[in-house]
């Protein structure tokens, strides 16, 4: 979670509690939204429900303003922010595998928590799978670690690599993200399904 800027008020400890509490709260909203459903998950995939979609464009563009606006007003310092390095190769493979387990599994590693987290076997078993890639990953790493270290491209922002200020990508994500609950709409008439 983003570190707020520590005061009098906010201490690292309260920092912590602060993330635990929007952990609790993301996962509640996961679930009441029914993305504990494989079949509202695959749906993304089939187009008959675009709710996935809706969500994470919605949620990005709420994450974005937020960091923002408590930036100018002083409340996180966006330089304390961990951005993950970029290594292109290994991105665009482990996107299509987990594309892959998201469609044959029906679930994200995010929602597949959530869904355990009610009693979902067949989560618990993709859970399981992870567990069982990651070990696979790691016992295996130097076999795949040049792949996975090419084309490094450091810790890179989406608006760094198109060279605009956060703001105007802020603006560009907005309209991308309305022509996509347009398209969304579109699509969810043109491949109906009634029964989940």
């Amino acid at each position: 979670m983003a570190p707020l800027v520590e005061n009098e008020l906010i201490s690292g400890n309260f920092n912590l509690l602060i993330a635990l509490f929007i952990g609790l709260g993301f996962g509640f909203v996961l679930e009441q939204s029914g993305f504990s459903s494989s079949r509202k998950l695959a749906g993304v995939f089939y187009g008959y429900d675009m709710t996935v979609m809706k969500v994470f464009f919605t949620a990005a563009v709420t994450a974005m303003f937020g960091l923002l606006f408590f930036s100018l007003f002083g409340w996180i310092d966006l330089e304390l922010i961990y951005v993950n390095n970029t290594f292109l190769y290994s991105a665009i493979i482990g996107g299509v595998l987990m594309g892959i387990g998201f469609i044959m599994g029906g679930y994200c590693p995010g929602t597949s928590m959530c869904a355990a987290a009610i009693g979902k076997i067949d989560a618990m078993v993709f859970i399981i799978g992870i567990f069982i890639g990651v070990i696979i990953f790691g016992i295996g790493f130097p076999l795949w670690e040049k792949i996975y270290t090419a084309k490094a491209m450091g810790p890179l922002k989406l608006s760094d690599l198109i060279g605009v200020k956060d703001g105007v990508f802020l603006l560009l994500l907005s309209v991308m993200a309305l022509a996509m609950f347009f398209a969304a709409e579109w699509v969810e008439k043109k491949f109906p399904r009634d029964v989940y």
